[in-house]
């Protein structure tokens, strides 16, 4: 990636394919990664949400990380998600990270344990402070509980490497404002709201249903680039019935692996607990949302 820019412009954080006894499918993350940079990617997330981090181990985590950069690390950004809780384990987990081909990292703020928003910049700057490579910060408080206010994202973008925002908080003025005052990389962490978040000076997606759309996504990309909101919109919504499908069926994850394997991308749908597979009804809602956004046919 450019210097001015280490992450991309579209991405998807990646599910993390598992064989049917539960165990790490290398075969199907290489897949996935493959998949993914061949059809309009230049960046991927491993151990994000989508890649069910909170129920792997850290050593399966950096094995992913060091399989997808083995793979497409030449061909795209890996960006590794090694935020957590614990800001001892996300300084180790950065380490190791970066030891197996990760180029970036998206840090999450804390969950559970509610930190103040001195906090949460005490702890964002110890891991900025402990690592070379470049930081996407996430925000989604409905996961967390602990949003990134908007004037804490505006004092840590004076820290030279976090450079990034994956936005899913859904407060597009707020987001307008960071733009504003910040030179934040700013990406849309919510499908539903590419379009706007774009249209409001956003650099990119981090994207689930980018697992099936990822040409879709670049031509959005370009299509604001360009001025072109009327062909943006086509595309848009035109990627409804897929977004609502994977999105709001049951839960991203459980829905991005079950269309991976619609697509013939990887064999085996397996989550872990507390997730579960979907049942019939749900993979129906899918078939028909992706056939209703023409990504079925190998048009993904």
């Amino acid at each position: 990636m450019p210097a001015q820019n280490p992450f991309g412009r579209v991405l998807t954080a990646m599910v993390t394919p598992m064989t049917p006894d539960g165990a790490i499918d290398e075969a199907g993350v290489r897949a996935v990664a493959r998949h993914l940079v061949d059809t309009g990617h230049d960046g991927i997330v491993v151990n994000g949400t989508t890649g069910e981090s909170a129920t792997l181990t850290s050593a399966e985590s950096i094995e992913a990380v060091r399989l997808v950069a083995d793979e497409v690390g030449d061909r795209a950004a890996v960006i590794a998600g090694v935020g957590s809780n614990n800001t001892a384990h996300s300084i180790a987990m950065l380490q190791a990270a970066a030891d197996a081909g990760a180029t970036g990292l998206l840090v999450v703020s804390p969950y559970y344990n509610k930190p103040t928003q001195p906090g949460l910049i005490a702890h964002c700057h110890a891991i900025a402070d402990a690592t070379e490579l470049p930081i996407m910060l996430y925000d989604i408080p409905g996961r967390t509980a602990t949003p990134f206010a908007t004037d804490t994202l505006i004092e840590l973008a004076k820290h030279p490497r976090i450079r990034a925002v994956k936005d899913a908080k859904g407060d597009l003025a707020a987001s307008v404002r960071v733009m504003r005052e910040t030179d934040y990389l700013w990406y849309s962490g919510e499908d539903a709201l590419n379009l706007p978040l774009l249209a409001l000076g956003a650099t990119g997606v981090v994207s689930v249903v980018g697992h099936v759309c990822g040409r879709e996504h670049a031509e959005l990309v370009a299509a604001v680039d360009a001025g072109d909101l009327a062909r943006a919109r086509e595309i848009q919504n035109r990627l409804v019935p897929a977004v609502d499908a994977i999105m709001t069926t049951s839960q991203g994850a459980i829905m991005a692996k079950a269309a991976m394997v619609e697509l013939g991308v990887i064999e085996h749908p397996t989550v872990r607990l507390p997730l579960v597979e979907g049942p019939p009804e749900h993979l129906e809602i899918l078939r028909r949302g992706l056939a209703a956004s023409g990504l079925t046919g190998g048009a993904a």
